[in-house]
């Protein structure tokens, strides 16, 4: 047998297990000033405090949901804009600099996509700002614009931002929550957005203070400028609460964002809250949210958005079985004369067009009967509390 050479190598027994590597470490530089100025940073980012970014976290680093990201844009696809915290919409060209927030996205109409688990290149999925790796898209669509992150925002300690750093404070007390209508579709695209604002302009045109707020969804400000342009006296949304999304967020998160939301809302003398729950009635999070107490407790009255009559009347009856408030179909639906009395034909609930929403007194009406029925609840509730007592002794 030859002599092992001496080169420095070690010799193995095959089954005695090799030698590994140490763990990279995260590399954590100080952010070249005036660099953040040339970035374009989204919608997802608009309550972000940008002096507390000081440092740049790269290597091997795995992102988390809400984490602000600091990325260049490699090659335009689906989304050739991004929205930025303003509002405007700018375009995008190859080697810009953005600022996202890495999140999941749920969308039947554009991406599924999720958090990556590296600082790799991956894809700009909403035009809010979500950075994220696509999983799966709809076929009508381009695949999703490419990104490289360029490493994670964070603060003088090294500790990475996020988004729930500058998120609304706690309220103060817990508010007693007026009158609310929680906006709800059948899928993406039912109307849903639309519906919301005409019955937020309908109720401020009855002389209300109106509070309106989107609780799940992906970031963008499409649906809160809408909300705000029908006359709504605060509007909020999942961002305000942290998330950059709510695409897999826990029920608890759930709880808290629209706990969080109604009650700041409460807390600027709003006179009746106008809710939207994104996606349709089967999408992960929206379907939780039916079976949830806090969801239930927290509404007064449903109105059901679809694009065609089907859905429209096998979604609200789906509504009716699960013993939620529902006060009547609208979306979509609705464009059609047709449409319309096919479904007034199946379903006793009354059907809303545009106009009747925008009816300050059809709006009035709604939230005259919405008034009295919180206040019967609250009769009930009390008079249950006080009957507990007498049981208790009795027994």
């Amino acid at each position: 047998m030859s002599a092992a050479r001496d080169n420095g190598s070690t010799t193995h027994h095959p089954f005695a297990p090799l030698a590994t590597k140490a763990p990279r470490q995260p590399h954590c530089q100080p952010l070249e000033p005036g660099l953040l100025t040339k970035a374009k940073c989204a919608f997802t980012t608009r309550r972000v405090d940008f002096s507390r970014a000081t440092r740049l976290l790269s290597g091997d680093v795995q992102p988390q949901a809400g984490q602000l990201v600091l990325a260049r844009i490699d090659r335009i696809r689906q989304h050739a804009r991004i929205e930025l915290r303003c509002g405007r919409r700018a375009n995008l060209f190859p080697a810009d600099l953005v600022v996202l927030s890495y999140g999941n996205r749920y969308a039947t109409d554009q991406f599924e996509a999720q958090v990556p688990e590296t600082l790799g290149p991956c894809h700009m999925v909403a035009a809010g700002g979500i950075a994220a790796q696509m999983i799966s898209r709809n076929s009508s669509i381009k695949p999703a614009t490419e990104i490289t992150p360029l490493g994670l925002l964070a603060d003088g300690n090294g500790s990475a931002l996020h988004l729930l750093d500058f998120a609304l404070p706690e309220s103060p007390h817990s508010q007693r929550l007026p009158p609310t209508i929680c906006v709800l579709g059948s899928s993406m695209n039912a109307g849903k957005t639309t519906a919301a604002a005409d019955l937020i302009y309908g109720l401020n045109q009855a002389g209300l203070n109106v509070g309106a707020a989107k609780i799940t969804g992906t970031g963008a400000g499409g649906d809160v400028w809408k909300m705000t342009d029908a006359g709504a006296q605060t509007v909020l949304d999942f961002t305000d609460a942290g998330f950059a999304s709510t695409d897999r967020v826990a029920q608890a998160d759930l709880q808290a964002i629209m706990r969080q939301l109604t009650q700041h809302l409460a807390s600027r003398g709003s006179q009746v809250n106008v809710l939207e729950v994104a996606d349709g009635i089967y999408q992960r999070e929206t379907a939780a949210l039916l079976h949830a107490a806090f969801f239930r407790n927290g509404i007064d009255g449903i109105l059901f958005t679809s694009g065609d009559m089907v859905g429209a009347v096998s979604g609200a009856e789906l509504l009716l079985n699960k013993q939620l408030p529902v006060l009547g179909i609208s979306g979509k639906v609705t464009q059609s004369e047709l449409s319309i009395r096919e479904v007034i034909a199946t379903s006793e609930l009354p059907v809303y067009t545009r106009a009747q929403l925008q009816n300050p007194e059809i709006c009035q009406q709604l939230f005259d009967y919405l008034q009295s029925a919180q206040q019967l609840q609250s009769a009930q509730q009390l008079q249950a509390a006080q009957q507990q007592p007498l049981r208790s002794a009795a027994g």
